[in-house]
């Protein structure tokens, strides 16, 4: 019995191990890249508008988020009119999902993978972590795209915001802060400081896109706490009533 138990415990320390290993090792970009804080935005609905329309012109062009239907944009504030008019690009239905016209066989071709679904990309990687990595591209012709990623050496992605950073280069990669890597090769329309706020605005938006409903869920918890603490003292004070006479 004793080692029975003994197994038992060492089986529930390595998953545990293993799941914190999961939460830690997404986090990290590499042992010459700091991952730098992004803002934190998801209340903020006029910086979530600007995401999504960064997200729908700069993303949607390669990347699907088929968990996500053009009609929770709404739930942003944009009416179902400016939706249809400025925001489909491969359907004709409001309640359709976020798809890509390209073809998957093409992506592969041309990038050498799929590009992932982004629908819940902000969860599995983290905001810190896609907010460094979209502000870390820089030139690289030994690349068949042209461009590198400190965050994600060699990865197959070009940089989707090059016109808006501008062009960049790598000058060191020691242990710093990814925007004191690079030299400006060419300006974008975007001044530096600018840049990192539409790309915080960006990241916001991806994710409230990986659970909408979490603005609603964060208050509706607080309600929900707040009834569970009153509950909790009127059931004492009636234990407490009903037992007072019983010896």
């Amino acid at each position: 019995m004793i080692l029975i138990r003994f197994v038992t415990i060492k089986k529930m320390f390595f998953i545990v191990l293993v799941l914190s290993c999961g939460f830690i090792f997404p986090a990290i970009a590499g042992e010459s890249v700091v991952l730098d804080s992004a803002p934190n935005r998801i209340n903020d609905v006029a910086a979530l508008q600007r995401g999504a329309k960064l997200f729908l012109k700069y993303c949607l062009n390669c990347h699907s988020a088929s968990l996500m239907r053009y009609s929770r944009l709404k739930d942003l504030g944009f009416s179902e009119k400016k939706i249809k008019e400025n925001m489909f690009f491969f359907t004709e239905k409001i309640d359709e999902p976020m798809t890509v016209a390209m073809q998957m066989s093409d992506a592969k071709d041309w990038f050498g993978s799929i590009p992932p679904d982004l629908s819940v990309q902000a969860r599995v990687k983290g905001t810190d972590w896609l907010y460094t990595y979209l502000r870390a591209f820089y030139r690289d012709d030994s690349r068949s795209t042209g461009w590198n990623n400190v965050v994600f050496p060699n990865v197959g992605m070009p940089n989707p915001l090059w016109e808006l950073q501008g062009q960049r280069a790598i000058k060191n990669q020691g242990k710093m802060n990814s925007n004191s890597m690079f030299i400006q090769l060419t300006p974008g329309i975007m001044k530096p400081g600018d840049f990192d706020n539409a790309v915080a605005d960006l990241v916001s938006y991806l994710d409230w896109m990986s659970e909408p409903v979490q603005r609603t869920r964060k208050k509706l918890g607080v309600w929900v706490l707040l009834f569970l603490a009153i509950f909790t003292l009127l059931a004492f004070r009636l234990n407490a009533a009903y037992w007072k006479d019983v010896k």
